[in-house]
């Protein structure tokens, strides 16, 4: 029987970020000289839709290619991760790779999907448990890059985190080495982290996969405004917008923004806000490593680096990283 807490454990875990946190970021981000958003906020429940839709296009290889490592060496990382493990997924979305390790690893304890927008959550994790039938899972709506304190019924046993889509690149370096060190602490000693991390390669790739031909990306960028004039009272015009990703070779990662089409002003809950034609809004980076880097990184963080499996394209990578035990 499985068992399935629909309350996401909210009255143990911080909630999502209220309305009123979301339109001081915006309005903060918004006064600076380079207007930034936070791009935790692009994922509220049709923006993480849209970001599904995104990973089924042709372009986007990081998908594909990781979900193909996981299912080649599934059954290596359930050797791994050993028996009774509790494993952890941070923002798990859709919770569609998740369920590779899932099928491979039968004798899980349980299943802890973590992510920010509840509803969304709710709705994957009430499939899983339903696919599931054996497998607790505990639910908690939260910023996973925050602390956050895990259900008590994992509180005994080997915890596992995972991490894939290549998440870990919307962080610049120094945030990804404090998110990995906040993973650390919380699997503990003999924990382990399973992370996807896109690797370094050919400007065209990279464009090509954040500039899709159909227009899914653009609509999920587009959607972060959408976003703004629903909930904290914008007058953003999404046709003065547009959606740009480009590659900086020199940060070796992939920068996207909301440009303004024509010089406008727009207005978030009484506060006026200028543009310029052409000027910008970032919204996200998303960084690539090399083998070598992302371990560095890891060791950094406090984890000793165990496997790595690459594809034969050399597009991605899936590390399984270890806290050593005490």
């Amino acid at each position: 029987m499985n068992h399935i807490n629909r309350s996401a454990r909210s009255d143990q875990t911080n909630a999502d970020k209220t309305v009123a946190a979301f339109e001081q970021d915006v309005i903060d981000g918004l006064s600076q000289d380079q207007k930034s958003i936070p791009c935790k906020y692009l994922y509220d429940q049709t923006g993480s839709q849209l970001f599904d839709a995104i990973c089924k296009t042709p372009e986007y290889y990081p998908t594909r290619t990781e979900i193909s490592l996981l299912e080649k060496h599934a059954s290596e990382i359930a050797d791994l991760m050993g028996p009774g493990a509790h494993l952890i997924e941070f923002g798990s979305g859709s919770s569609i790779k998740v369920r590779l390790l899932l099928d491979a690893a039968p004798d899980l304890a349980s299943y802890v999907p973590v992510d920010i927008s509840k509803d969304h959550l709710l709705e994957a994790a009430s499939s899983i448990a339903k696919d599931y039938a054996d497998l607790q899972v505990l639910p908690v709506a939260a910023d996973f890059t925050q602390s956050f304190p895990l259900p008590q019924e994992i509180a005994e046993g080997r915890k596992i985190g995972f991490f894939p889509g290549s998440t870990i690149g919307n962080f610049v370096v120094e945030e990804a080495e404090a998110f990995l060190a906040n993973a650390a602490e919380l699997v503990g000693p003999g924990g382990g982290l399973l992370i996807g991390a896109d690797l370094k390669k050919d400007t065209d790739t990279l464009h090509a996969a954040y500039n899709d031909e159909a227009g899914v990306t653009a609509s999920f960028s587009l959607n972060l405004l959408r976003r703004i004039n629903r909930e904290i009272g914008g007058t953003f015009d999404l046709q003065r917008f547009r959606h740009v990703a480009e590659y900086n070779a020199d940060a070796g990662r992939v920068e996207i923004f909301l440009e303004s089409r024509a010089e406008q002003s727009v207005r978030v809950n009484g506060n006026t806000f200028q543009f310029d034609k052409g000027e910008r809004i970032h919204t996200e980076n998303s960084h690539k490593y090399d083998i070598a880097e992302f371990q560095a990184l890891g060791r950094q963080a406090g984890f000793t680096p165990c496997k790595t499996w690459v594809d034969s394209e050399t597009l991605f990578s899936v590390h399984y990283l270890e806290v050593p035990a005490t």
